[in-house]
């Protein structure tokens, strides 16, 4: 039979859990309001983009003139394939480099492995602004400026440092013994490590595609400076309805909203991949 200290003590449990749950929703809540600002404003009409209301009269106007399905002469839609198409560049060249990279890091050890590791790792933490003056000298005599080319390499900067660290602790995690066991069956170290130990990191795999790719899209100072109409990407296009007479924050946020899709379906794509990928040896070594 429960005491009067038991029921003293469950009542304390559950009231400590009913305000921790309230805690969390309305920090949930009002982690939520800029999303639900941007995506009012771009359902926002001229006349209503400089107030704070939530009720009012939506319209798709902002996204037919971005989309210039209207008739508006606008290259969202081009800056937007070119994001797209490096951004998904940079990601694969990093996958092809960084995936055999992270494996010997991890598997090979010897005098300076991790001051090189560490030099490797300052490229993503370095301020960009440190290397943009040099690379736009650079690109203008190598031909690299305002090209998908020159993006993709660029973006190596950002996405190449990641994927290397992340998998690392994902291949040194993987226990040794099963390629040692490979190798005693007659299979090759390359074929050991394509059959036995590339399919048991896809978690890892995903994780680091899906975090590339966001570091990538999201970028701003390199193509802001190395690009000007071709290569062009969605994150400076939008700069373009800040400017001239009249300032149109509801196309921005149209034009941010339709941005944040892709980095949004790729992570619904993989998500099974996630959870895992990004707990399990993500934060290690």
């Amino acid at each position: 039979m429960a005491t009067t200290t038991d029921r003293a003590t469950a009542r304390r449990a559950l009231a400590t859990g009913t305000l921790a749950n309230v805690a969390l929703i309305a920090y949930f809540v009002f982690s939520l309001l800029p999303v639900v600002f941007i995506l009012a404003l771009s359902l926002k009409s001229d006349a209503d983009q400089t107030t704070t209301y939530l009720w009012f009269k939506p319209t798709w106007d902002n996204y037919k003139t971005v989309l210039g399905s209207d008739g508006a002469d606008t290259s969202y839609v081009r800056f937007f394939i070119a994001s797209l198409v490096t951004s998904v560049g940079a990601v694969l060249v990093s996958l092809v480099i960084g995936i055999p990279a992270a494996y010997a890091a991890a598997r090979y050890r010897f005098r300076g492995s991790d001051n090189l590791m560490f030099t490797l790792l300052s490229f993503r933490f370095a301020p960009e602004l440190l290397v943009i003056i040099p690379l736009s000298v650079i690109y203008q005599q190598l031909g690299l400026y305002d090209t998908w080319v020159g993006m993709i390499w660029v973006l190596q900067l950002v996405t190449m440092p990641l994927v290397v660290w992340i998998l690392r602790s994902f291949f040194q995690d993987f226990p040794a013994e099963l390629e040692e066991a490979a190798l005693l069956d007659g299979y090759s170290r390359t074929r050991a490590f394509m059959k036995h130990v590339l399919p048991l990191v896809r978690p890892g795999i995903a994780a680091v595609c899906l975090l590339a790719f966001i570091f990538a899209w999201n970028n701003f100072i390199f193509p802001f400076t190395l690009t000007s109409s071709n290569a062009q990407t969605v994150t400076v296009s939008s700069l373009a309805y800040l400017g001239g007479n009249q300032v149109r924050f509801n196309l921005v946020a149209a034009g941010a909203v339709m941005a944040a899709l892709p980095p949004l379906v790729l992570a619904l794509l993989i998500q099974r991949y996630l959870v895992r990928g990004l707990s399990f040896g993500a934060v290690k070594g």
